[in-house]
């Protein structure tokens, strides 16, 4: 019997709920240098990339130069995706691709996204299940092939976590635009209305408004007014050269980076230069007006050209501007890699003008505070043992 509808029992407004199921994808690029010595490690023996996110969970991708069982694939190499942190069921799919470094584009791909309507996602019971190939590759065709070059390959792997979720969908919404509040305080900027302060930087002038400025900066709001230039009208900037100070300003008015914060290639030889980059020199213009998120954007782009030739010089940059996360990145990348680290340039010259720093990396090593009473006299004992088993090596 159909219910009656009365001012008592009133019709309720229809609902709806959706499932929508999607993947969360991610991607990590694996480089790995010299091959040739890593050939010969034995069956089952892999090399492993770092640990990367995709999907809330942690993944790593396994190398076996030498195959990963020795049945029936111990003449091809190995390439596995292994999931590194405990998980239950986690449903994923995957792409393995060994990069064509002729610049051909002729990699080569093995994909679970093309079979995934025929066979579904993989799924990853426990910490350390993997999914990848036992005959990924002849290592005889590999070895005469343009994926490898200067003894060098290049892995890219793609993740694709498989999420669920319920949405209850409303019959009518209303959808909000992205603030553009930046873009106006930009054009504010751009017109200079209603400035009342002028910034005199090797002579080129830039207005600006004081209340936009004290509301970034702790270190502007001191000076327009606690301090005694609160009447000033024009300042002059003796430490930041013109086109930094007006990457500063665009990023206090628009809350981003200029398109001309340059990115730094860690291939390149000429890593001493980093300390004279604009992303450089704006870190220290951060650290300098306590812009803690520009500070961490710049820590951010920074932390993408660390390698051996360069994490000394970063480091220390990294030091002198209390960037707190690059340089906890850049004692972890010195204590992993010291022996190459020590025979770069950057070391030296680390350790001639910041020779503090050397002993927090031999800190890192050992796994102690670095602010210990103790800290040099144990950095001196692990840079001791560093030394005897150099001369015991084989």
């Amino acid at each position: 019997m159909a219910a009656t509808v009365t001012p008592e029992n009133p019709r309720t407004s229809p609902t709806i709920s959706r499932s929508v199921t999607h993947t969360v994808n991610g991607s990590h690029k694996f480089v790995i240098q010299g091959y040739s010595l890593a050939k010969g490690m034995g069956v089952g023996k892999h090399i492993a990339s770092d640990l990367f996110a995709v999907g809330g969970y942690h993944w790593a991708i396994y190398f076996y130069p030498d195959g990963k069982n020795p049945e029936d694939n111990s003449t091809y190499v190995s390439v596995f995706i292994a999931l590194a942190n405990d998980g239950s069921d986690v449903r994923a799919l995957f792409e393995l691709t060994l990069v064509d470094q002729s610049g051909h584009g002729k990699h080569k791909v093995h994909s679970h996204f093309d079979r995934s309507l025929e066979s579904g996602p993989y799924t990853l019971k426990y910490k350390g299940s993997m999914w990848g190939y036992k005959r990924f590759f002849r290592r005889s065709l590999l070895e005469s092939s343009d994926f490898l070059k200067n003894d060098c390959l290049k892995i890219n792997c793609t993740v694709g976590v498989v999420v669920s979720a319920i949405e209850n969908l409303q019959l009518h919404s209303i959808n909000v635009t992205e603030s553009d509040i930046g873009s106006h305080f930009g054009a504010l900027l751009d017109n200079m209305e209603g400035s009342d302060v002028t910034f005199n930087v090797a002579g080129e002038k830039f207005p600006a408004h004081k209340l936009v400025l004290a509301a970034r900066s702790p270190e502007f709001r001191s000076k327009f007014f606690d301090g005694l230039d609160v009447e000033q009208q024009e300042i002059i900037v003796t430490d930041l050269d013109t086109k930094v100070f007006k990457a500063l300003l665009h990023f206090i008015y628009r809350d981003t980076l200029t398109e001309e914060v340059d990115e730094v290639s860690s291939t390149t030889s000429s890593d001493f230069l980093i300390s004279e980059t604009l992303t450089a020199k704006l870190l220290a213009a951060a650290d300098k007006y306590g812009l803690e998120r520009l500070r961490m954007m710049c820590e951010s782009r920074l932390c993408k050209d660390i390698c051996v030739n360069s994490v000394s010089i970063i480091l220390t940059l990294a030091d002198s501007c209390h960037a707190t996360e690059l340089k906890s990145v850049c004692l972890k990348f010195a204590a992993e890699n010291l022996a190459a680290v020590m025979m770069s340039e950057g070391f030296e010259s680390m350790k001639e003008n910041c020779p503090r720093l050397q002993s927090e990396i031999l800190m890192t090593i050992a796994g102690c505070e670095v602010d210990s009473c103790s800290a040099g006299e144990k950095s001196q004992s692990v840079w001791a043992q560093l030394s005897d088993g150099g001369d015991d090596a084989e």
